[in-house]
């Protein structure tokens, strides 16, 4: 059953992305356009850091670190050309900027959970600007 702590929901939103499933899989390692790539290393990258960051506040609350589980639907992208994955990582950012406010409205008596989910969600919307620009530009 899921956990009903803040931290724990956190995690389970920023945890099994798109962009987190691509970076773990190796899939932009293939040739292709390096801003694309760029972009989701940094995304990536941020995203990382706040797991780690809610994982470790998680643990000091004596909850046990939800594990990830990538959906099934993602070994689908293993063929796609990264270009033609952008607008899927970026629908998935915005459910997670979705899901993160629902989160945000829950910590009213929890300062590190909705600090956490505050950068989180501005995080995830500077995200979808850089991707949304690299996905328009030409290549």
């Amino acid at each position: 059953m899921p956990s009903s702590d803040p931290l724990c929901r956190l995690l389970d939103v920023l945890q099994p992305s798109l962009a987190m499933y691509l970076a773990d899989s190796g899939i932009w390692s293939y040739p292709g356009k390096e801003s694309i790539k760029l972009a989701l290393a940094d995304l990536v990258g941020d995203h990382r850091s706040l797991v780690e960051r809610a994982a470790v506040a998680t643990e000091d609350r004596g909850i046990a670190v939800p594990s990830p589980a990538y959906p099934i639907s993602f070994t689908g992208c293993h063929d796609v050309d990264m270009r033609s994955l952008l607008p899927r990582v970026v629908a998935g950012l915005r459910g997670q900027a979705a899901a993160i406010d629902v989160i945000i409205a829950s910590t009213a008596t929890d300062g590190v959970a909705a600090e956490l989910a505050r950068e989180a969600k501005a995080t995830t919307l500077s995200h979808i600007n850089v991707l949304e620009q690299v996905a328009t530009s030409p290549s």
